[in-house]
């Protein structure tokens, strides 16, 4: 591997719109409509509506973080700015999980699918060797991809996404010739009413499906004009998914045959589930969609799969370059600006989430994701705020107007997600990544320097470990956790959530360090014009 290297600014607008809608059009909006209608029935479109706004709140967010600071995996890399090494390292282990299991989703969506045609891919409920075999050579395949250079990365997957995003279209006009508007009329959702709705935002894969508008951030040092472009590319790129994700969610709750909702009694108990718009359009006698769908199931994963493993290996990166990850993912190559230490391990992670033993269907893993993702999420609206405060003559190319509002309630959105994942999901994120600051303590034990940072920035940081405390105590005793009778029962815990997050986000801003330690003389040469930095 070559020496320190710079990356190559070779991404346009067109290029970090088309990977924030490749990432957020993968697998999600092939079973995410089914699972939505069976937690809450002819309300399930109000859940993305829910998951839209939220993440349109976070998206302005890094926005102006973005335009600002435009960072390879700028997710890690800004808490680590504003509040020190606890932050930055908590983050970033978070964020491994939440990057690296995104791939392994992919390629089990379409391993899935393609068992129609090929059954011997599955075994019972998950994938039998070969399907195994599959998962893990898609998986080399996207690596191939990423290694070779960026701009072929980036050419390829805009061909990719114009490609995929016509199959939804079409399936959105098909369906709304077989529209049934008595539909929205019937029950049998659970647990149905707005429980149900916030549920499926959570589990049902809906906050999954858009998780993917933050690779135009990734992505930032890549970008010909990212203070411009970031922005544009975020905000674009959750408005025109979040249209067509409530498009598709109406036309399949009215789109269902009446006789076969009533058959199976309900929308909990409808049989969609392995794959819901192909088994829909079998049900209507459209066998020409249903096969439009299966070769779909290919493309749409896959396109996002791709992506993932170049995101995640920009996460490693920016990891690193924190100095609480090994110095060898922080090495950029020269001849074609990939950090492709970060890359070789962004592909074994992705391998060992497809591995027997681990989430190894696409439900199982959907609710992990979320969970990790949103958690490195809710750090950005207390970064920017910080900023604003301690560093107000920062240029901004993009500044986000009611920021003092915004801010917090995007920190809310992201923690009533997290809450809504559920006590399963949240005990093992949080969990792990709780102790995994057995490592953060390993990478301060250095000399004087690294105790005297560990020293002064402890502080700043311990809002995040009290917050994850905060989180995982009340996914057990609330509504969503595992009693029977919840010791904080449904509404007062959505109370008690939100009461709580508002307090902790104005101690985490209140804990910004006085400067911020930014990184402006890497070798990302991005200029960063700072009087007070």
């Amino acid at each position: 591997m070559a020496g320190a290297a710079s990356f190559k600014k070779k991404l346009n607008l067109l290029d970090l719109t088309f990977l924030g809608v490749g990432s957020i059009v993968g697998s999600g909006w092939l079973f995410a409509a089914q699972g939505a209608a069976a937690y809450a029935g002819p309300s399930a479109w109000l859940a993305w509506v829910i998951a839209a706004v939220a993440f349109i709140l976070i998206g302005l967010t890094y926005a102006e973080l973005g335009g600002m600071l435009p960072r390879a995996g700028g997710f890690v890399r800004y808490p680590n700015y504003t509040h020190g090494s606890l932050t930055g390292y908590l983050t970033g282990f978070a964020a491994m999980l939440a990057y690296s299991s995104v791939a392994g989703v992919e390629v089990e969506a379409v391993r899935g699918y393609a068992s129609r045609w090929l059954p011997g891919l599955a075994s019972g409920d998950g994938p039998s060797a070969w399907g195994y075999i599959l998962e893990i050579a898609l998986l080399v395949v996207f690596f191939l991809l990423n290694y070779w250079s960026v701009n072929v990365f980036g050419k390829v997957n805009s061909i990719v996404t114009a490609i995929k995003f016509i199959v939804p279209l079409l399936t959105l006009i098909v369906l709304l010739f077989s529209f049934h508007g008595a539909n929205y009329s019937v029950g049998g959702a659970s647990p149905g009413g707005f429980k149900g709705v916030m549920q499926a935002v959570a589990v049902a894969g809906i906050a999954f499906a858009f998780l993917g508008w933050r690779q135009a951030v990734d992505f930032g040092s890549e970008a010909r004009n990212p203070q411009r472009h970031i922005p544009l590319a975020i905000i674009i790129g959750i408005s025109i998914s979040a249209l067509l994700y409530i498009a598709l969610q109406l036309v399949f709750i009215g789109a269902v045959p009446p006789d076969v909702l009533a058959k199976a009694g309900g929308w909990a108990h409808l049989q969609f589930q392995d794959a819901p718009y192909a088994d829909l359009a079998t049900s209507l006698g459209m066998a020409w969609l249903a096969n439009v769908l299966f070769v779909d199931a290919v493309i749409s994963p896959s396109g996002t799969g791709n992506i993932y493993v170049s995101g995640t290996t920009r996460v490693l990166f920016a990891w690193a370059k924190t100095g609480l990850f090994y110095s060898l993912f922080g090495k950029v190559d020269r001849r074609t600006g990939i950090p492709r230490g970060a890359l070789w391990l962004s592909l074994i992670l992705a391998i060992v989430w497809v591995l027997p033993e681990n989430y190894s269907v696409w439900s199982g893993l959907v609710g992990a994701v979320t969970g990790a993702t949103v958690l490195t999420y809710v750090c950005g609206p207390i970064s920017v705020t910080s900023l604003r405060k301690t560093s107000p003559d920062l240029h901004r190319p993009f500044k986000l107007g009611g920021l003092a509002v915004i801010a917090p309630l995007a920190f809310i959105a992201g923690s009533f997600i997290i809450y809504w994942g559920g006590w399963n999901n949240n005990r093992f994120l949080i969990g792990m990544t709780l102790a995994s600051l057995v490592l953060y303590f390993a990478f301060m034990d250095r000399d004087e320097h690294w105790h005297q940072k560990l020293k002064s920035e402890w502080r700043s940081g311990i809002w995040l470990v009290v917050y994850y405390v905060f989180m995982m105590v009340m996914s057990y005793i609330g509504s969503f956790g595992p009693l029977k009778n919840p010791i904080i029962p449904y509404g007062w815990d959505l109370l008690v959530v939100a009461v709580g997050a508002i307090i902790i986000y104005y101690w985490a801003v209140a804990s910004a360090l006085p400067q911020p330690i930014i990184d402006t003389d890497d070798e990302e040469d991005v200029a960063v014009k700072a009087a007070n930095v």
